[in-house]
């Protein structure tokens, strides 16, 4: 029977059900663990013989945020989904942790130009406009469909998740279809890129303690929240003790929120740009039309942009993601939990679906929950912020039609969402 680790006997009952639990793990899949592992040596070896190491760095880091992202089962999709259906706020209070060390670190690296590099660190500014509000409603519309964001995508396709390769590829159509139409979304009314930093005249220290206030701000309002909801807590992930943790988890989701932090503010002075996904989805899509004759290179999205004619080795975000993708399967491996199922057909269409939603709205908005909203608002941009607002709003109207695809929602009756 499982135990419960408890950090202190004077906890209660309601308490100790939602400790952290210590429960059998599966038993390693050891040659899955290989297979991940060399798998992700000869995919650093091909990157660095075709670009740079700098490329093969990118790679490595985006292996950490997959572990990480697995490990503590990370999630945006359901941080939105239960504070909105049942007013459960863990999630929305680890992205406000993972926001303020993002924050903090970009604004050190933003004002001094630091980098390893020595490409001056260009954070995620962009215009607001209709195309910003449209696009981030409908992905957050589309992640409830999906049930998964970008990041969810990739790492639960790592992990095992058999309906999220149809999400994935419903999020790369999705994505060169918007590509195809940004011309006429680019024309729409919009103000330019503002940066609560420098657009304000706050500088970067300026801008962080405004921002800071917005987090805790945004943290006091979900203490408020969760008094007077009294929503279920989140299902405690199974454990184990001691160094096993590293390796088998479960990782803390707070500890999680710092590291992804850390990870995208390394990203920024690696790369020169803070972390970012849907991009290379785009660039999949349309190197894939490319082989059928398709001129994409007309497209208004590809203008002066020249990764078509090279590898997709040399995107720093398709690395990236390939190691999003291999660190999650090796996680899963080391947990045992590698076991891809069977779909069921209103899963299928669901998924598909909500992955064409996110792929075109992420074009349309300037990014998905990690360019827009994570490294948006961590570059002090004010379309990171409206991207927020627009996909709660987003995952408010999706909640009313999941149920018609056999998905179920959080409800105040769960004893644990």
């Amino acid at each position: 029977m499982a135990q419960l680790i408890t950090p202190s006997n004077h906890l209660n009952k309601q308490e100790k059900q939602y400790s952290t639990e210590i429960a059998p793990l599966n038993p390693i899949q050891k040659p899955l663990v290989w297979v991940g592992l060399i798998a992700a040596l000869i995919l650093f070896f091909s990157i660095v013989s075709v670009t740079t190491f700098t490329q093969g760095i990118l790679f490595i880091i985006g292996l950490g945020f997959g572990l990480a992202l697995l490990y503590a089962r990370f999630g945006f999709t359901s941080a939105f989904r239960r504070l909105i259906s049942v007013g459960n706020v863990q999630g929305l209070q680890a992205h406000m942790l993972m926001l303020a060390v993002a924050t903090t670190l970009f604004a050190i690296i933003l004002s001094t130009g630091f980098s390893f590099t020595g490409q001056g660190p260009q954070g995620y500014v962009f215009p607001v406009g209709l195309s910003v509000v449209a696009g981030s409603f409908m992905f957050g519309a589309g992640m409830q469909m999906g049930s998964g964001c970008a990041s969810g995508t990739l790492y639960t396709v790592g992990g095992g998740k058999s309906s999220m390769v149809l999400t994935l590829f419903g999020f790369i159509a999705g994505s060169v279809l918007g590509a195809y139409h940004i011309g006429f979304w680019r024309e729409l009314p919009s103000l330019p890129g503002i940066s609560l930093a420098e657009s304000t005249g706050l500088g970067y220290f300026g801008g962080w303690i405004l921002q800071m206030a917005i987090f805790l701000g945004i943290y006091g309002l979900t203490l408020k929240i969760a008094k007077k909801k009294n929503p279920p807590r989140m299902k405690p992930l199974a454990t184990t003790t001691g160094l096993k943790k590293l390796w088998r988890g479960a990782w803390p989701l707070l500890l999680a929120a710092v590291i992804l932090g850390l990870l995208n503010a390394l990203t920024l002075t690696i790369r020169g740009n803070p972390w970012g996904i849907t991009s290379a989805f785009a660039l999949w899509g349309s190197k894939f039309l490319q082989m059928f004759g398709v001129d994409v290179a007309s497209w208004t999205y590809w203008q002066g942009n020249d990764a078509l004619s090279k590898s997709v080795l040399a995107d720093s975000t398709s690395v990236m993601n390939f190691g999003i993708i291999l660190g999650a399967f090796i996680a899963a491996a080391f947990q045992g939990n590698f076991k891809p199922g069977k779909i069921k057909p209103g899963i299928a269409a669901a998924s598909t679906f909500g992955g064409v939603l996110m792929g075109y709205g992420a074009r349309l908005a300037f990014g998905c929950n990690i360019g827009a909203y994570f490294g948006g608002i961590a570059s002090f941009s004010l379309h990171g912020w409206v991207w927020m607002i627009m996909a709660l709003l987003g995952t408010y109207l999706a909640l009313f039609i999941r149920p018609l695809f056999g998905l179920k929602n959080p409800s105040p009756k769960d004893s644990i969402c």
